[in-house]
């Protein structure tokens, strides 16, 4: 897995990798929303995705503690 350093790049990853997630935001019209105007489901698979990144090595410890969806 190549190393992210941009929040903008944990969410674009995050989006392709969850295509139903994204899709049912952009029906919504909230996919570039505040985070909190995501459904729950949404939101936790952000946490759990961001969790995995940095347990992955994927993006830094100080990188998962600011990202935000």
């Amino acid at each position: 897995m190549n190393t992210i350093t941009t929040q903008k790049a944990i969410r674009a990853q995050f989006w392709a990798s969850h295509p139903d997630l994204e899709a049912h935001a952009l029906m919504w019209g909230i996919k570039t929303a505040p985070q909190n105007r995501h459904n729950t489901d949404t939101r936790t698979a952000f946490c759990d995705y961001v969790d995995y990144l940095a347990k992955s090595g994927a993006i830094s410890e100080k990188l998962a503690s600011r990202a935000t969806l």
